[in-house]
């Protein structure tokens, strides 16, 4: 499976040569084999390119703009396709290509394994630890009414030393207006 990324190599925008290099950049730093479509240079490369591009994914004229990326005949989508999938590390199946060893991507998709592998056995626990909770308050419930009283407590204590408090100052007061 080769990956193809369509380029304007004389393009007069300057974002989008820096979204190109980008893309081109990422893919020779990581090794992962892909071509680079001139549409330019190359007035086939262009129609494909236009016609490839999924309707949903062209913009409001119609004319997508480079870079575009493909693996073979499958669009993997444009710039900010690329740049959601580097930044979720899942750029090897947003290419549509399996992950090498090693690869945060590969780690991710060997612990969606494991999750998958054990479903059935936490859908079996997860049904009769609802059954449980249905019988009897769960143990964070039981903490939070724990908490809520002993909360409850120390706010009425404080209320009383403030109260306290109030009547021996009034009471100071008081000698203070009496020795007048």
């Amino acid at each position: 499976m080769v990956i193809k990324v369509f380029v304007a190599t004389s393009s007069g925008s300057t974002a989008i040569k820096k979204k190109q290099q980008e893309v081109v950049g990422f893919l020779e730093a990581n090794k992962i084999d892909f071509q680079q479509m001139d549409i330019a240079g190359d007035e086939d490369n262009r129609k494909w390119m236009r016609e490839n591009v999924p309707g949903e994914k062209k913009p409001q004229n119609g004319i997508p703009l480079p870079p575009q990326i493909f693996n073979e005949e499958r669009y993997c989508g444009d710039f900010e396709s690329f740049f959601s999938a580097k930044e979720e590390n899942i750029i090897y199946s947003f290419l549509g290509l399996a992950p090498p060893p090693g690869t945060k991507e590969t780690e991710k998709s060997d612990a969606t394994d494991e999750t998958e592998a054990h479903t059935e056995d936490k859908a079996d626990e997860g049904a009769r630890e609802e059954a449980q909770s249905a019988q009897s308050p769960s143990e964070d419930q039981q903490e939070n009414k724990e908490e809520h009283a002993a909360t409850g407590e120390e706010e009425e204590k404080q209320e009383e030393g403030e109260e306290k408090q109030e009547d021996g100052e009034g009471k100071e007061e008081m000698e203070k207006q009496e020795e007048s």
